[in-house]
Protein backbone atom coordinates (compact mmCIF):
# COMPACT_ATOMS: atom_id res chain seq x y z
CA UNK A 1 0.00 0.00 0.00
CA UNK A 2 1.33 3.41 -1.01
CA UNK A 3 0.28 6.63 0.65
CA UNK A 4 0.72 10.19 -0.57
CA UNK A 5 0.66 13.10 1.85
CA UNK A 6 0.60 16.69 0.64
CA UNK A 7 1.81 19.71 2.56
CA UNK A 8 2.27 23.41 1.99
CA UNK A 9 -1.24 24.54 1.13
CA UNK A 10 -2.73 27.67 2.59
CA UNK A 11 -4.00 31.16 1.89
CA UNK A 12 -1.96 33.19 -0.56
CA UNK A 13 -2.53 36.65 -1.98
CA UNK A 14 -3.04 37.21 -5.67
CA UNK A 15 0.30 37.52 -7.40
CA UNK A 16 2.02 35.46 -4.73
CA UNK A 17 3.82 32.15 -4.83
CA UNK A 18 3.40 28.85 -3.05
CA UNK A 19 5.26 25.56 -2.99
CA UNK A 20 3.42 22.32 -2.35
CA UNK A 21 5.14 19.10 -1.44
CA UNK A 22 4.00 15.50 -1.58
CA UNK A 23 5.69 12.60 0.15
CA UNK A 24 5.15 8.98 -0.81
CA UNK A 25 5.42 6.26 1.76
CA UNK A 26 4.50 2.62 2.13
CA UNK A 27 5.37 -0.63 0.51
CA UNK A 28 6.49 0.00 -3.02
CA UNK A 29 9.41 -0.87 -5.21
CA UNK A 30 9.31 2.07 -7.51
CA UNK A 31 6.92 4.86 -8.31
CA UNK A 32 6.61 5.89 -11.91
CA UNK A 33 5.15 9.21 -12.88
CA UNK A 34 4.08 11.66 -10.16
CA UNK A 35 2.16 14.86 -10.53
CA UNK A 36 -0.45 17.33 -9.44
CA UNK A 37 -4.12 17.86 -10.11
CA UNK A 38 -6.38 20.65 -8.96
CA UNK A 39 -10.12 20.93 -8.35
CA UNK A 40 -11.69 24.37 -8.25
CA UNK A 41 -15.04 24.87 -6.50
CA UNK A 42 -17.85 23.45 -8.58
CA UNK A 43 -15.52 22.09 -11.25
CA UNK A 44 -14.00 18.76 -12.17
CA UNK A 45 -10.53 17.78 -11.12
CA UNK A 46 -7.96 18.61 -13.78
CA UNK A 47 -4.30 17.91 -14.38
CA UNK A 48 -1.77 20.66 -13.64
CA UNK A 49 1.58 19.03 -14.29
CA UNK A 50 3.64 15.91 -13.82
CA UNK A 51 7.16 14.55 -13.87
CA UNK A 52 8.16 11.11 -15.08
CA UNK A 53 10.46 8.72 -13.27
CA UNK A 54 13.05 9.76 -15.82
CA UNK A 55 12.75 13.42 -14.85
CA UNK A 56 10.75 14.67 -17.82
CA UNK A 57 8.13 17.27 -16.80
CA UNK A 58 4.88 18.06 -18.54
CA UNK A 59 2.34 20.83 -18.01
CA UNK A 60 -1.08 21.87 -19.12
CA UNK A 61 -1.29 25.10 -21.09
CA UNK A 62 -2.66 26.92 -18.04
CA UNK A 63 0.35 25.94 -15.95
CA UNK A 64 3.14 26.53 -18.44
CA UNK A 65 5.46 29.35 -17.54
CA UNK A 66 4.09 29.86 -14.03
CA UNK A 67 4.14 26.43 -12.39
CA UNK A 68 7.08 24.07 -11.96
CA UNK A 69 6.97 20.40 -10.99
CA UNK A 70 10.13 18.91 -9.51
CA UNK A 71 11.00 15.67 -7.81
CA UNK A 72 13.37 14.30 -5.18
CA UNK A 73 13.92 10.68 -6.11
CA UNK A 74 15.90 9.87 -2.98
CA UNK A 75 13.00 10.93 -0.74
CA UNK A 76 10.14 9.88 -3.04
CA UNK A 77 8.77 13.40 -3.04
CA UNK A 78 7.28 15.64 -5.67
CA UNK A 79 6.85 19.39 -5.51
CA UNK A 80 4.69 21.98 -7.21
CA UNK A 81 5.97 25.54 -7.25
CA UNK A 82 3.29 28.03 -8.26
CA UNK A 83 4.01 31.64 -9.20
CA UNK A 84 1.79 34.60 -10.02
CA UNK A 85 -1.27 33.01 -8.53
CA UNK A 86 -4.65 34.41 -9.46
CA UNK A 87 -7.89 34.29 -7.45
CA UNK A 88 -9.41 31.99 -10.06
CA UNK A 89 -6.69 29.50 -9.20
CA UNK A 90 -8.37 28.83 -5.86
CA UNK A 91 -8.66 25.07 -5.65
CA UNK A 92 -7.81 21.96 -3.75
CA UNK A 93 -4.54 20.53 -5.05
CA UNK A 94 -4.02 16.78 -5.17
CA UNK A 95 -0.85 14.79 -5.52
CA UNK A 96 -1.09 11.72 -7.74
CA UNK A 97 1.21 8.87 -8.64
CA UNK A 98 1.28 5.80 -10.81
CA UNK A 99 2.95 2.85 -9.14
CA UNK A 100 3.27 1.12 -12.49
CA UNK A 101 4.41 2.10 -15.97
CA UNK A 102 1.23 3.99 -16.87
CA UNK A 103 0.58 7.68 -17.43
CA UNK A 104 -0.34 10.34 -14.90
CA UNK A 105 -3.90 10.08 -16.17
CA UNK A 106 -3.84 6.46 -14.99
CA UNK A 107 -2.67 7.32 -11.48
CA UNK A 108 -3.62 4.70 -8.95
CA UNK A 109 -2.62 6.53 -5.78
CA UNK A 110 -3.91 9.91 -4.60
CA UNK A 111 -3.24 12.23 -1.72
CA UNK A 112 -5.98 13.64 0.45
CA UNK A 113 -5.70 17.10 -1.08
CA UNK A 114 -4.48 20.41 0.26
CA UNK A 115 -6.43 23.67 -0.12
CA UNK A 116 -4.93 26.60 -1.97
CA UNK A 117 -7.20 29.62 -1.58
CA UNK A 118 -6.00 32.73 -3.42
CA UNK A 119 -7.30 36.06 -2.14
CA UNK A 120 -7.82 39.07 -4.37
Amino acid sequence: QVQLVEAGGGLVQAGGSLRLSCAASGNFFRIGVMGWYRQAPGKQRELVGFITDGGLPGYTDAAKGRFTVSRDYTKNMVFLHMNSLKPEATAISYCAANTGPGSIEESDVWGQGTPVPVSS
